[in-house]
């Protein structure tokens, strides 16, 4: 049995539907799925598409732990675009697993693609093989008595998926920033949780001006735009004095960024 937290999955589109205005969750099947796993509420994904004149994605995952190198040289026509994203479900018998695009005006490749993803259409998954792995980040001490959430519609998946593991009692106040109302909904969980939709851009001066509950140990997630989460980090360990390791922060894109332009920053 492979050691290797990660490996590639050959997957195709089962179903798609709208699960918001501009939101669109897409279920992909698979073999291959029978050996992903992953006991994580906000696992990172590398979705790999076709380019436009292509049917399937190449990705050279035949040279191992060269595939990056081999996939940087191939063509722009040809290469595979590759996008990070989040898991929003995974199921058993049959094996499946969903991702929620956020589309947008105007279109980059992946939100083309999810617009008019129909069943058939295959994609390439870079993802776990095992359960426990780096690419998940909500990581609550076991001492946690409030848990704080913000994000905006990147990280709605990731969001949805902590608010539906918590258990009964835990105190939760969750934020999403939305930039289409047309994407606002309500969200389950079994915590003592409420869940508040902020306006693009108000998330900071609506912190500013909330009272948290008491709490002797908080943990706070926050994830989306880059130059967000900073601020919003900034905030919770200067402002409020949470203990910064009880703070995970996740950029998942950058402003006026593309991913790739991202990536070659970091």
């Amino acid at each position: 049995m492979s050691t290797d937290p990660f490996r590639f999955f050959s997957l195709q589109v089962v179903r798609v539907r709208r699960v918001g205005s501009s939101l669109v969750r897409v279920s992909f099947a698979g073999d291959d799925l029978q050996h992903f796993f992953s006991d994580g509420f906000d696992q990172s994904l590398s979705l790999f598409i076709p380019p436009p004149g292509q049917v399937e994605p190449r990705v050279p995952f035949e040279l191992g732990d060269g595939w990056w190198q081999g996939w940087r040289e191939l063509p722009d026509d040809v290469r595979a675009v590759m996008r990070s994203y989040t898991l929003r479900a995974l199921r058993r018998d049959p094996d499946e697993i969903d991702i929620d695009f956020v589309l947008h005006t105007p279109a980059g490749p992946a939100s083309e693609w999810a617009s008019r993803a129909s069943a058939g259409d295959r994609v390439v998954l870079l993802g776990p093989a095992v359960a426990d792995n780096r690419a998940i980040r909500f990581r609550p001490p076991a001492d946690t008595d409030l848990v704080v959430l913000w994000g905006d519609e990147t990280a709605l998946p990731a969001v949805s998926s902590i608010l539906e593991s918590l258990p009964a009692g835990l105190r939760v106040r969750a934020w999403i920033e939305a930039h289409d109302s047309g994407n606002v909904h309500e969200l389950a969980s079994p915590a003592d949780a409420e869940v508040t939709w902020l306006h693009a851009g108000r998330s900071l001066d609506a912190f500013r001006a909330a009272r948290l509950p008491d709490a002797e140990h908080p943990y706070v997630w926050i994830a989306g735009e880059s130059g967000s989460v900073k601020a919003l980090r900034r905030h919770f360990v200067g402002e409020r004095g949470i203990d910064r390791r009880r703070v995970t922060f996740v950029g998942y894109w950058r402003l006026g960024m593309t991913e790739e332009e991202l990536r070659a920053a970091e």
